[in-house]
């Protein structure tokens, strides 16, 4: 990819006596905890070797050009003080609202020519919205003599997509992408942002990403519904506990103790599945400090059914995907990850069922859905770095 892109910077923005630098932030997968990041609960994200990579050179004025290999249009910028939203700037929103906020933050920028490319696939759940604002931030400041420190680089992209591009998503992506190390997944606790860095042994196991390749139209407007259905659990649960701020400040026994204070059925749904999932996150990290993988691989399924049946961010096509998973020998658990509605699976597989996992998994799906799904061996890799000969 490296090589691709420095061909069509060239080929873009031409020569120049100023040296272009290389920067690379991965996309992730959430092994287990979905949807309990923005209501203060863990989650158990990894880097992956996939993502964005941006490569970027000074220019004499204070212009920014972003340019990307997998979108077609592209945007000049007259200078990074009179950036704002525009609806037909389509991707490149994602890396303007970051020099938005950093600049918000007291930085300044001078002009630069930018070409981003990535092979994450788009919409899939793998986090390539976070990828593109993690490498633009970390790219960027660099650029200006700043060392990045990944957690508050991970806050300021998380406020601007929030603010900026209007989606309330919580910090898990973001903290992923920018925090992650080789061979590791992170135990982050989103209220407060403590983490752990756990390596994955999964000796004689991989990790295999489905992408089913449906779009993810509703992810939007439906996690935002989600995450204000939280917050209705929160206002109702307070006559119990009125201090409570988060959904997963609360354990599985206090909550059952005061559900019912939840007049809304699908408004308890939904807080059900946000204290549950907390708990199996921390189980599934005990579970892999064990080596238990097979404990490991039954929490995921857990994982899924609460996903589809009480939180409703499944479909078809993932449920489609996570059942012929399961109905492969040597497949110890599958799920759905990320916000759901379309996007991806992710399955702990026997190294030697991983080829008949692809096979039968793949014929299934097409057969039942008529999409051509893609799937992805993952390795896990490190966070937003530059990337030098």
């Amino acid at each position: 990819m490296q090589e691709q892109l420095e061909r069509k910077f060239a080929e873009l923005y031409g020569e120049s006596a100023e040296p272009a630098r290389v920067f690379f932030a991965p996309g992730r997968v959430n092994l287990i905890g979905e949807h309990t990041d923005y209501n203060g609960g863990y989650v158990f994200p990894a880097a992956l070797s996939l993502g964005t990579a941006m490569i970027i050179r000074k220019r004499a004025d204070r212009r920014i050009r972003l340019a990307s290999l997998n979108f077609e249009a592209a945007v000049e910028l007259e200078d990074a003080d009179s950036i704002q939203y525009d609806a037909q700037h389509d991707w490149a929103n994602y890396p303007k609202a970051v020099l938005f906020h950093l600049q918000k933050r007291g930085y300044r920028f001078g002009g630069y020519d930018v070409l981003f490319g990535g092979n994450l696939p788009n919409g899939a759940g793998l986090s390539s919205s976070a990828s593109i604002e993690v490498v633009t931030g970390y790219g960027f400041l660099r650029m200006e003599g700043a060392e990045p420190d990944p957690v508050q680089l991970a806050q300021i992209c998380q406020e601007a997509e929030n603010q900026f591009i209007g989606v309330n998503c919580g910090i898990m992506d973001q903290f992923a992408v920018a925090v992650g190390r080789k061979d590791h997944a992170i135990l982050l606790q989103c209220g407060t942002l403590k983490h752990d860095l756990v390596p994955f042994r999964a000796a004689g196991h991989k990790l295999v990403i489905g992408n089913t390749n449906k779009r993810r139209g509703l992810a939007d407007s439906e996690y935002n519904r989600r995450r204000a259905q939280c917050e209705e659990a929160v206002r109702s649960l307070r006559g119990r506990y009125p201090t409570l701020e988060l959904l997963a400040e609360l354990d599985a026994a206090s909550f059952e103790s005061a559900a019912e204070s939840i007049a809304d059925d699908v408004v308890r749904k939904r807080a059900r599945h946000v204290v549950e999932e907390n708990a199996r996150v921390l189980a599934s990290v005990e579970a892999l400090k064990r080596d238990d993988l097979v404990r490991f691989g039954r929490l995921m399924i857990q994982s899924h059914a609460s996903l589809r049946d009480l939180y409703e961010v499944s479909c078809r096509e993932l449920d489609v995907m996570v059942e012929a998973a399961l109905n492969v020998d040597g497949v110890l658990g599958s799920r759905m990850t990320g916000a759901g509605f379309g996007g991806c699976t992710v399955s702990l597989v026997r190294d030697e069922a991983v080829e008949r996992f692809v096979r039968e998994v793949g014929s299934t799906y097409r057969q039942e859905t008529g999409l051509e799904p893609e799937f992805i061996v993952a390795e896990i890799g490190d966070g937003a770095r530059e990337i030098t000969a």
